[in-house]
């Protein structure tokens, strides 16, 4: 019985793990090509996470409803791009990033004005609500699709980046702005779809979390945000691979911390490890020298 407990455990980490692996993507993506830290992402990710939830409460189904959150948390997004990041990019790197933490404050009270500060809930009916019993171990329908759902974004923004005109585009940019701009390269374009693939990783991950979950609150973006932005330092800041690494880790690590430890250590477990990264392995598990271009988005 302890086995099957500690597989269960396990599984519901790998659950958690693959919503940080989407939102510390979505952090990796500006923090790779543009070197600035949006925070912004956190409350997107919670936008996305209540435009899911209402589309899905007024009848349309999932697999509508998370394209659809998806597109407008990276509207909003690509928002953020134009009037928070672009005026300010010349400034140094703590102005637009302040710049971000502000948008992130409007978006929450937005969402706490629109759809209130009590915690909204969604029963989940048909096959969403089906589980897999092996022994004493299930599986939900909504944990098989958040793990594929994950890892089929976490391949194709991978392609994206490594095997499209647009990924090279956004590979330039990362590394030189001016010479981008000399090979045809238009950096405008390509920073507004470095904000618009964070927003599209940030809302799926929102509607993931809401369908594992089942509530969802305006602030739910605080906590698992700062989650994310472990993930992605431990994986390494700009590594796609390394978040896909590091999310399981950290999310098996924190269920087995609540389960055998308590939820007092949770935190001190989860950020603890980060910090030991930082000391012994600076650029993360799988991040390489910031000079190389291959480490950076």
């Amino acid at each position: 019985m302890g086995v099957s407990i500690f597989i269960q455990q396990v599984l519901n980490g790998l659950t958690l793990g693959a919503v940080y692996t989407l939102i510390a993507l979505a952090f990796s993506l500006v923090m790779g090509i543009l070197g600035i830290l949006n925070l912004a992402i956190s409350e997107i990710f919670m936008i996305g996470a209540f435009i899911g939830f209402s589309l899905i409460m007024s009848g349309v189904p999932v697999w509508l409803a998370l394209p659809g959150a998806m597109a407008v948390a990276a509207v909003i997004s690509m928002v953020i791009a134009r009037i928070g990041y672009e005026p300010l990019r010349n400034a140094s790197h703590i102005t637009p990033m302040l710049s971000t933490l502000g948008f992130s404050m409007i978006l929450q009270n937005f969402a706490t004005n629109t759809w209130g500060s009590d915690p909204m809930q969604l029963t989940l009916e048909g096959w969403l609500d089906t589980r897999f019993h092996f022994g004493l171990v299930s599986l939900s329908v909504v944990q098989i699709v958040v793990f594929v759902v994950t890892l089929g974004l976490c391949v194709l923004t991978a392609l994206l980046i490594q095997r499209t005109d647009i990924g090279r585009g956004l590979r330039a940019v990362a590394e030189n702005r001016d010479v981008s701009r000399i090979l045809g390269v238009r950096p405008r374009r390509m920073i507004l779809v470095a904000f618009a693939l964070s927003g599209l990783l940030a809302g799926a991950a929102g509607v993931l979390v809401g369908l594992h979950y089942s509530v969802i609150t305006p602030y739910i973006g605080v906590d698992i945000g700062l989650k994310a932005i472990a993930v992605m330092i431990v994986g390494g800041a700009t590594n796609i691979w390394g978040a896909l690494l590091a999310g399981p880790i950290i999310g098996i690590l924190e269920v087995l911390t609540v389960a055998y430890g308590g939820a007092a250590m949770r935190d001190f477990i989860v950020y603890g490890m980060m910090i030991a990264i930082l000391l012994v392995r600076p650029q993360g598990l799988l991040g390489g020298s910031s000079k190389t271009s291959g480490g950076r988005v």
